[in-house]
């Protein structure tokens, strides 16, 4: 029962503007103010959208972690930093920057260097944490200075193959680090594989820490017995399970503390304060709920590791007005259900996204079918060019982004052997609210020049299954990539059609200027043809280009041998990309035709509140495009009229 006299006590977060506030708060307020924390995220990612369940999950590890260490003197680095909200709110960037999260002019989704002085290392790909701390500990170490390092790695780091290879290294490189393993049993779906089972078993058999526990209490009891329990720890690593088995962590020469509940701030601040005198690399094994203080996050773990805007009470994604077209990852899943029904050769495989990619259609349809690896890019690759030996047709669902990871694989694996995989890259192009790391901008440039690369892109949902189809029937590697969100909402045929490899599709006839673009672009270059049509009378052709490797030499030239202009439109960099291969094509059959080149400019692009916005700074509205085809006629029409005189 409240007592009606009681004077509520005064907000505690406002006052948060560095570190040095949160330590001068007394233990008893501590609290208080990770409830506040967990109110602000639930508030901002309602109206935003971000990552929910990893952030609720970590309100106190990250207040004990601040109140025990002072950064950025001390450096914390974030694997994959999409839990790094507490951290921003508690380093200066409460209130209207935190506000607009992943929002343009607002906070990033996840840490630069460029935004605090605090963000020692940024990051946005999984399992990057261990090997930067291990080189900013080993640098510390070089220079002879003694700042603490302290590397953040979810549970599903552990899956991925450069923590692994991290972790074999650390005691040959520094004899101080801390590792803070969070444990909550979740990547963005259920984590997998042996490790997960692993830190299963570890975190719920009391009797390993209770036992090492005790030998620690009776040896530093016996007089001398600092240094005895030093010997008995050397001699347990020596001899690998001397009175009870080591961990995992220990045969790699790190000390095991936990696990811990990620809760409990003394207990946390406790253990912290003493790996920070511990004079051995050490990792503290931490329980967290993902999602805590969010009843929907807790129940729904997945949907909650990155969120769209959601009802905070219900947890329900809030509906945007009118009926939308379905996503492209749905079209993706779902049409690849339809085949791999047809032909049990057909498997699809995620690392660790199966609901993004819309795989998750194919788990609970074939699960047989279905292989979800955990957070290894390179491991599915590779996975899949084992498969494809054996008569198997692996498709690989992966965002852009993620598959840069595995571009080894890509080339050495798949393509130097022509193996028939089939790669569905999602969020190519901009992923706006994320940010560089998560743009899908790049892929083109990093498959067009592999030799066997097939490179396609579909204009709408209802090519993007002839691709896949494709794609499936196609005897070597296969890329096709495609937009993050809702496809354009047209319908999908019944049976789809067989795309001949590197065939372009002409959408319409121009005198004056062809233009050729790729994947959402194709709408855009209809809507400026019909603008310089009507606003100058320029006759503007469109072709969907659908391929960007092979490209469609005979078309292309074709065109180059009667319209002035040609018009090249993705939404990808600039350099290396589409635009490139046309422009290549052209240099090699000696055409000296005018080209214009549309894309995305040579940097990396930020995060903002939506593409449109994102567009507009970086020179690709529709006005800007328009105004840029248009000054390249003029220009070549002057030319043109020059030398005719």
């Amino acid at each position: 029962m409240n007592d009606s006299n009681s004077v509520p006590s005064d907000p505690i977060l406002p006052g948060i503007k560095s570190p040095a506030d949160l330590k001068a708060l007394s233990a008893d307020q501590l609290p208080a103010l990770a409830q506040e924390i967990r109110e602000e995220i639930i508030a901002v990612t309602s109206a935003t959208g971000g990552h929910v369940g990893p952030n609720l999950g970590v309100v106190e590890l990250t207040i004990a972690l601040h109140r025990v260490f002072d950064t950025p003197q001390d450096q914390f680095v974030f694997d994959v930093a999409h839990q790094g909200y507490v951290h921003k709110l508690l380093t200066g960037r409460n209130g209207d920057f935190f506000r607009k999260l992943r929002q343009s002019g607002g906070a990033s989704g996840f840490l630069y260097r460029s935004e605090s002085k605090h963000d020692a290392f940024g990051a946005g790909h999984a399992g990057t944490a261990l090997s930067a701390a291990l080189g900013m500990a080993t640098a510390r170490d070089l220079k002879g200075t003694d700042e603490h390092v302290v590397a953040l790695c979810g549970d599903a780091a552990f899956t991925c193959g450069i923590t692994m290879e991290a972790l074999n290294n650390v005691v040959s490189s520094t004899k101080r680090l801390i590792v803070i393993l969070n444990d909550n049993e979740w990547s963005i779906a259920k984590n997998v594989g042996a490790m997960a089972k692993y830190l299963n078993r570890l975190s719920t058999n009391p009797t390993y820490n209770k036992v090492h526990h005790d030998l620690e209490k009776f040896f530093t009891s016996l007089p001398g017995g600092v240094e005895m329990n030093r010997v008995y720890m050397k001699w347990k690593r020596e001899t690998k399970d001397f009175f009870v088995e080591s961990s995992l962590f220990e045969k790699f020469g790190l000390r095991y503390l936990g696990p811990i509940d990620g809760h409990n701030l003394e207990e946390l601040v406790k253990n912290l304060e003493f790996a920070k005198n511990c004079d051995t690399p050490i990792l503290i094994h931490v329980l967290t709920k993902k999602g805590k203080g969010l009843e929907a996050a807790m129940a729904h773990p997945e949907k909650f590791h990155g969120a769209s805007p959601y009802d905070p009470v219900t947890g329900e994604s809030r509906k945007s007005g009118g009926v939308s077209a379905p996503n492209y990852q749905d079209v993706f899943g779902k049409a690849l259900v339809r085949f791999a029904q047809a032909d049990s050769r057909i498997v699809g495989i995620t690392g660790a996204m199966p609901s993004g990619t819309g795989l998750n259609h194919l788990a609970t349809a074939l699960p047989k079918q279905f292989f979800d690896v955990g957070i290894a890019e390179e491991h599915a690759v590779l996975f899949a060019a084992g498969l494809a030996t054996k008569g198997i047709r692996p498709v690989v669902g992966i965002y852009s982004t993620f598959l840069q990871r595995a571009y080894d694989q890509i080339i050495h694996d798949v393509c130097l052997q022509n193996l028939p995989v089939t790669f569905c890259m999602d969020r190519a192009g901009l992923s706006a609210n994320d940010g560089p790391t998560h743009h899908g901008l790049f892929d083109m440039a990093y498959l067009r020049c592999v030799p066997h690369a097939v490179i396609m892109q579909p204009k709408d949902e209802d090519e993007l299954v002839d691709m896949l189809h494709t794609g499936l029937q196609h005897n070597g590697p296969a890329f096709i990539r495609y937009p993050r969100g809702a496809g354009t909402g047209v319908a999908i045929k019944d049976q789809p059609a067989l795309i001949p490899l590197g065939q372009a599709e002409v959408l319409r006839e121009g005198s004056n200027i062809m233009i050729w673009a790729l994947g959402p672009m194709v709408a855009e270059a209809l809507a400026l043809a019909d603008r310089l049509k009507a606003e100058e009378n320029i006759s503007v052709g469109v072709v969907n280009a659908r391929f960007a490797k092979p490209l469609d030499r005979t078309l292309l030239l074709s065109h180059a041998a009667c319209i002035p202009l040609i018009v090249t439109m993705e939404d990808h960099v600039g350099s290396g990309g589409f635009g490139s291969a046309v422009i290549d094509a052209l240099q090699e059959a000696n055409c000296t035709t005018a080209v214009e080149r549309i894309g995305w400019p040579d940097v990396f692009v930020e995060h903002g509140s939506s593409p449109e916005i994102l567009r507009e700074t970086y020179g690709l509205s529709a006005d800007v495009m328009f105004q840029r085809i248009l000054g390249r006629w003029r220009h070549h029409h002057s030319e043109s009229v020059t030398a005719d005189t």
